[in-house]
């Protein structure tokens, strides 16, 4: 019998549904009582030492809801952010069926064409889990989605038209507008509003350019003045060398392909948003451009 749990529990990802396996009900309450189990919510039993582990409450809530529909933090672990921290795992459910401590469920009806399915998980489709999380993560989660390619902006308009009516939504539709041009990160969002704000035109979020060594995107480009935006921030481009390394060489191929390369740092746009439009403006006003005289702003 402990050799069959053992193989449950493998084979479920850690998680063992006690309504599945009756037979084995008597040993199940001998392995808790010997602390060989843990009784994670009413009959599913988790290993101890996974009880923290995210995955494994979340496969843990759909054994014991299985007509659930994860939604929020659980649902885009599970499908387009893997690294995101789920503290407590919230599910859609249809009946009235109380919460337990880590485990929020609300009653709500989940669109079918907003329902995915992957094994013995059940969770909203990522344009609708990134609608959701928008009232939590703001543009993080809309960002994110759209950059991972996991939904387009598209997808993510028609899961708000499907969501009408909910608290929240004013500030979602916001965020949603503000996503037009399609940005990647919170710093692309913020330099695109100022962008649009100063009436500054011409440019395009997110374009590929050839080069010798590859391809890249540009964070914003103005093609026909061939002028580059790269969004910096010190996490992504300075924290590890490498990647400062890798920041520095792109700037150079792209100097070398005749584009003035400007570099904006999230603490320009947040401090100092009008000097960091004057310096584009002054680039994009030059009449004689010369390539080497690109760099850092600042």
């Amino acid at each position: 019998m402990k050799a069959e749990i053992a193989r449950v529990l493998t084979l479920q990802g850690g998680v063992l549904a006690r309504r599945e396996h009756p037979e084995l009900a008597r040993q199940l309450d001998w392995l808790v009582r010997r602390g060989e189990l843990a009784h994670i919510l009413p009959g599913v039993y988790v290993l101890p030492e996974l009880r923290q582990d995210a995955l494994v409450r979340i496969r843990a809530a759909m054994e014991w809801v299985p007509e659930g529909v994860l939604t929020g933090r659980a649902a885009a672990k599970v499908s387009f952010w893997e690294e995101l921290r789920v503290e407590s795992v919230t599910m859609a459910v249809r009946s009235g069926r109380a919460s337990r401590p880590g485990f929020q469920l609300s009653r709500r009806t989940i669109p079918a064409e907003q329902v995915r399915r992957r094994l013995r998980l059940c969770f909203t489709a990522p344009a609708l889990t990134a609608v959701d999380l928008a009232a939590d993560l703001g543009g993080d989660a809309i960002d994110r989605v759209l950059r991972t390619g996991f939904a387009t902006l598209e997808d993510l308009q028609r899961a708000m038209a499907q969501s009408p009516g909910r608290p929240g939504n004013k500030d979602r539709r916001t965020l949603l507008l503000d996503s037009r041009d399609r940005p990647w990160s919170a710093a692309e969002r913020r330099t695109h509003r100022l962008l649009r704000a100063a009436g500054i035109t011409g440019w395009q979020a997110n374009f590929w350019v050839e080069l010798p060594d590859g391809g890249v995107f540009l964070d914003v480009a103005f093609v026909r003045a061939r002028v580059a935006l790269e969004v910096d921030g010190w996490e992504f481009h300075g924290r590890i060398k490498a990647d400062f390394e890798r920041t520095w060489r792109r700037h150079n191929a792209l100097v070398a392909a005749g584009w003035r390369v400007l570099h904006i740092t999230w603490q320009q746009l947040v401090d100092e948003p009008d000097w960091v439009i004057a310096r584009i403006r002054d680039v994009l006003d030059s009449e004689n451009p010369d390539p080497n005289t690109s760099g850092r702003l600042g």
